[in-house]
């Protein structure tokens, strides 16, 4: 049952709940949404419960979504139900997880590759994605512009002159690896093998001279989600070897005979971060 009012903390008089049409900017788009807010008819304040606050966030977001051409919120949940699936067996289709499916159904917007994958899961398509990419194109621009991120947020250089990337590659890994798991697809596209001295990407030893020279300005821009999951691995790792360290700890590295691939839907079983 709706509450019907509640107390205005700037002058103590009795608010009522009031429905109406209200317009927001969002990400430069100028919405309209129904809005259930609280008045005060003594001093004018407006006011949200928390319950209102997270309905307002998904009404804009689904609203937004709808006018970019997205699928809503609402939409991904009865494609779901229409294919009998629930959250975890929609994410394993899509090869990423839950936490995405479940951020989706809520008030994050997908990306417009997330959204093309999701029309094609929930139209009956079968799995969908790529498990070696985490569902982005391999950009060595953005290689090194994670790189340059992890860099300013540790406070000091990891991609160093003649390194092999032993313990760079651990940042790399746990980057693409929690932005899948988190975001639905991974920052780089890149590919990771099981290795003797940890994941490490796959040919890298063909690739450091092309990531040194790569221009990171020529990257697509990391999201704020993206910087955010950087600066959480620099928080926990704030020495090299400890991001080296946690990733030798790693089930999904330890139980994999070397060279062999890992995939990004390993990404759920991390436990270190």
């Amino acid at each position: 049952m709706k509450k019907e009012n509640m107390t205005c903390p700037q002058c103590g008089s009795v608010m009522k709940r009031t429905e109406r049409e209200k317009e927001v900017c969002f990400r430069g788009m100028n919405v309209c949404i129904p809005c259930e807010q609280f008045a005060c008819p003594g001093c004018g304040l407006e006011a949200a419960s928390l319950a209102h606050t997270a309905e307002i966030q998904k009404r804009i977001a689904d609203a937004y979504r709808q006018q970019a051409g997205l699928l809503t919120g609402r939409e991904i949940v009865a494609g779901r139900k229409k294919l009998r699936l629930n959250q975890a067996e929609l994410a394993d289709r899509m090869h990423v997880g839950i936490a995405s499916v479940k951020r989706w159904e809520g008030a994050i917007i997908q990306s417009r590759s997330m959204d093309k994958m999701l029309r094609d899961t929930l139209s009956g398509g079968g799995i969908c994605g790529d498990p070696y990419t985490g569902n982005r194109t391999f950009s060595l621009p953005r290689v090194k512009l994670v790189f340059r991120a992890f860099e300013a947020a540790l406070g000091r250089k990891i991609l160093k002159k003649n390194d092999k990337m032993l313990f760079a590659a651990k940042y790399l890994w746990y980057a693409d690896m929690v932005a899948l798991r988190e975001n639905g697809e991974g920052m780089t596209g890149a590919t990771y093998a099981a290795l003797p001295y940890g994941p490490q990407m796959n040919n890298y030893l063909d690739l450091l001279d092309d990531i040194r020279r790569a221009a990171a300005a020529d990257a697509v821009p990391l999201s704020e989600g993206e910087k955010r999951i950087i600066e959480k691995i620099a928080l926990a790792f704030p020495e090299d070897r400890m991001a080296y360290d946690a990733a030798h700890r790693e089930k999904v590295w330890k139980e994999k005979d070397t060279g062999a691939l890992i995939p990004y839907t390993d990404a759920i079983r991390l436990t270190e971060i």
